[in-house]
């Protein structure tokens, strides 16, 4: 009995397939990073990025520097986690919060917030300046956190290019803001770097939503642009983690393409803000 034959193109899209799990499952077991249930399409077209600019002729070649050789990880993970924001980005969202969000939070004596995947810093800088502009900054602990190691580090720095910052005035101007961005940085030699003082009542945290347990008890959590490179059921454990570790009557911030609308705890949340994807947690 003849076969059937298999085309090139789509056998080699399957090998590619099989070495993308392995090392999924190699680096969860070498390292402890679970990417496992990702949206596939996203972290393949991302290992196909890595692949190709680490110079590497196949998924399998790369994993094996990786496994054996632990400086590679950091590389790999600068291209297996999202790095791209602004400071008071989507302006609507963080005028939402000053809004709709901060007069709730006044009424209590202490405060804290997780910016979960934090990223390089972008939007733990906007929190920090909207809560100093509130008149709330020293009343709150700020919690930054992410599994990548060079971006906690990035955000803990919190320089950036300077040709940034104009897009980053104009957005903190839509969102509200009470004063100049300009009196949080300074520049020179074509970086600005936010001012250390903004730093004071942050704690910066390796933290990942796919393996850890509730960090704290929080009264708001920002984490846009996260979940929708998680498949379902991941998002469905981020976001019971979330609900898990706010304080009664807290609110969750999400980004402007998530939702918790087909998420199995959507019960458990009232949409305070729906444009902007902020909802409050209801009573336990």
């Amino acid at each position: 009995m003849s076969e059937e034959p298999v085309s090139t193109g789509l056998l080699s899209e399957r090998v590619e397939d099989i070495e993308i799990h392995l090392l999924l499952e190699g680096l969860y077991r070498r390292y402890h990073y679970d990417f496992r249930n990702y949206a596939q399409a996203s972290i393949k077209r991302r290992l196909r990025q890595a692949r190709e600019q680490l110079g590497y002729r196949s998924i399998s070649a790369l994993q094996h520097d990786v496994l054996h050789d632990p400086d590679m990880l950091p590389r790999l993970l600068s291209y297996l986690t999202v790095q791209v924001s602004e400071v008071f980005r989507d302006p609507s969202y963080f005028k939402a919060i000053r809004e709709k969000v901060i007069p709730h939070l006044r009424t209590y004596p202490s405060l804290r917030i997780w910016i979960a995947g934090c990223s390089t810093g972008e939007e733990l800088y906007s929190f920090v300046i909207l809560f100093r502009e509130e008149g709330l900054e020293q009343r709150t602990l700020f919690y930054a956190t992410d599994i990548n190691q060079d971006a906690l580090a990035k955000a803990e720095a919190g320089i950036y290019d300077l040709d940034r910052f104009q897009l980053f005035t104009e957005n903190h101007r839509k969102s509200g803001g009470k004063s100049s961005l300009s009196d949080y940085y300074t520049a020179a030699y074509g970086k600005g770097a936010f001012d250390k003082s903004l730093r004071n009542r942050v704690v910066f945290s390796d933290h990942s939503l796919v393996t850890d347990a509730v960090f704290a008890e929080m009264h708001l959590i920002s984490c846009r642009n996260v979940l929708i490179y998680f498949d379902r059921p991941l998002q469905d454990r981020a976001v019971g983690l979330f609900k898990d570790s706010l304080a009664r009557k807290g609110f969750l911030g999400l980004g402007s393409k998530e939702s918790l609308r087909f998420s199995q705890h959507t019960a458990s949340f009232s949409e305070l803000a729906p444009g902007d994807k902020i909802y409050q947690r209801l009573d336990r």
